[in-house]
């Protein structure tokens, strides 16, 4: 038997996980970093603090099982890290919306290179962000040696080898199937870095599962693992789900969504499919050979912390238990309930960072019994946005008729219920529910040779557990309602924003 450690860095932790070739989880640990908001739409951290926790995760899991590792691989969220000494929190979170004026003028020129990415690019991405650091700290712009993806960063300091991944050129950087287009940085202000010959953002790009390098010695000593480890080329957090779950399902019939402090939704496709106001097509960005199409909820275990606050999922989930006996079936206890969930903005397939949520339907009541209902609300709005998202998609020749799930949100069996019964998809549920880290350690196993490819790997790792079919009759009909008023919501907020201009 062999063994494989996928380190997953989501947007608060770092967690580390001992597959076998299996795909079955040895040991697992997690350790929180901080995180800063120094202002509106702004969220920063540390690398040094993010390498750390990723160190003292692996550490306590090889304590756990203290086995032979084979490989290695890293998935992290796809946060900007600026490798420059004079900046104490170096890296710009995913989440972090500084740069809506930035992404609003590249979008306004219309350059080719946006058609892959539905046609607006996303404050979430990296050249926006690159273009607010140039314009607001020139300085720092210009002294930093480097910039990296936050899987790249951490692939990079386990081996010393710049080694970038496609997945997140791709996904984040704007690098199409063609290569980096000068046309389109010299466009946007950013010429400077095609005058590099793009030394600081990659030269090197190299599909994930590759060989990034092998664990440098000091590496080694802080992880508490052993040097020499092959290492892979990383992949974003949501795409290495995307590994660890649709080698369960029929690939092109299938979309993974990956539910955590927001929503990945991942379909693969033998031709590129270009749907608007959703990511992509991205070639060979996941699995490889086959085009990604990604659309994403930038809010939702996010969402619903913010509107549940301290009071347990458990607790609210035991009060709609309760309170069902009043109505014909759970979901209708939110009949009169509505809520769009637009409160950070929406990622797809609107695409539009200044979208703000909005809820219908509140009441002078203050209790348990009233939060729970607007929890439920919330939840139905979420599954709503995913059903959006998997209809654009279909409606741009993507088959999808199968959801295969993972991420903390999945654990919540109210979230899995309504998003069954609200997309009217079965729900594939993974045998192994830390699927992020086992893509990432799936990626580990074909970087050190014990699989000849990912899709091999991920065949041998993968296995689907419980599947859900959707309710139909008045429950689907009363979901049908749902999402038009859903789908009403935000043509009443344009209408707003139009009365109000």
């Amino acid at each position: 038997m062999k063994f494989y450690l996928g380190i997953d860095v989501g947007t608060h932790s770092a967690r580390a996980g001992i597959f076998d070739d299996t795909g079955k989880l040895h040991a697992s640990a997690a350790v929180p970093f901080e995180v800063s908001r120094p202002a509106p739409d702004f969220v920063e951290c540390s690398s040094a603090d993010i390498w750390r926790a990723c160190c003292d995760a692996t550490r306590a899991a090889v304590k756990l099982a203290p086995v032979a590792i084979a490989g290695i691989g890293f998935d992290a969220t796809c946060s900007l890290v600026v490798e420059e000494a004079d900046l104490p929190r170096d890296v710009i979170v995913w989440m972090d919306h500084r740069a809506v004026d930035q992404a609003r003028r590249i979008n306004e020129t219309k350059h080719d290179v946006l058609r892959y990415v539905g046609g607006v690019i996303s404050p979430e991405m990296q050249t926006p962000k690159l273009l607010w650091l140039k314009e607001h700290m020139p300085e720092s712009f210009a002294r930093a040696k480097r910039f990296f993806d936050l899987p790249d960063f951490l692939s990079f300091r386990a081996t010393g080898s710049d080694v970038r991944s496609l997945c997140t050129t791709a996904c984040k950087w704007t690098r199409t199937d063609r290569g980096w287009s000068d046309d389109y940085f010299r466009r946007i202000g950013l010429g400077e870095l095609v005058d590099e010959g793009y030394a600081r953002i990659g030269t090197n790009v190299r599909p994930m599962g590759e060989r990034a390098g092998t664990l440098t010695e000091t590496a080694a000593r802080e992880l508490g693992l052993a040097p020499g480890i092959a290492v892979a080329v990383s992949i974003i957090d949501a795409h290495a789900g995307g590994l660890g779950l649709l080698g369960a399902a029929d690939l092109e019939r299938s979309v993974a969504l990956i539910g955590g402090t927001s929503s990945c939704h991942m379909a693969v496709s033998r031709e590129p499919v270009f749907v608007p106001g959703v990511w992509g097509p991205y070639f060979s960005a996941m699995v490889p050979s086959l085009w990604l199409t990604e659309g994403g909820q930038s809010a939702t275990g996010a969402l619903i912390d913010h509107v549940i606050g301290a009071t347990p999922q458990a607790v609210l989930n035991e009060r709609l238990d309760a309170l069902a006996a009043r109505a014909p079936f759970p979901a209708a206890l939110a009949r009169d309930l509505h809520v769009l969930p637009d409160h950070h903005g929406n990622r797809s397939p609107r695409a539009d960072p200044t979208l703000r949520g909005m809820i219908s339907g509140l009441s002078l009541e203050n209790d348990v019994d009233s939060l729970a209902l607007l929890y439920l609300a919330t939840v139905q709005a979420i599954a709503h946005g995913t059903r959006h998202v998997i209809d654009a998609m279909r409606a741009a020749g993507l088959p999808i008729e199968t959801i295969v799930a993972c991420g903390g949100d999945m654990k919540n069996p109210l979230f899995v219920r309504e998003h069954v019964d609200v997309t009217g998809c079965r729900i594939v549920l993974p045998k192994e529910p830390e699927a992020v880290m086992l893509g990432a350690a799936i990626l580990g196993r074909v970087a050190c040779g014990d699989s000849p490819s990912v899709e091999h790997a991920m065949a041998a790792m993968d296995h689907a557990g419980e599947v859900i079919e959707p309710a139909r009759g008045a429950i689907a009909e009363f979901h049908e309602k749902k999402h038009r008023v859903f789908l009403r919501m935000y043509e009443d907020q344009m209408a707003y924003r139009a009365m109000m201009k």
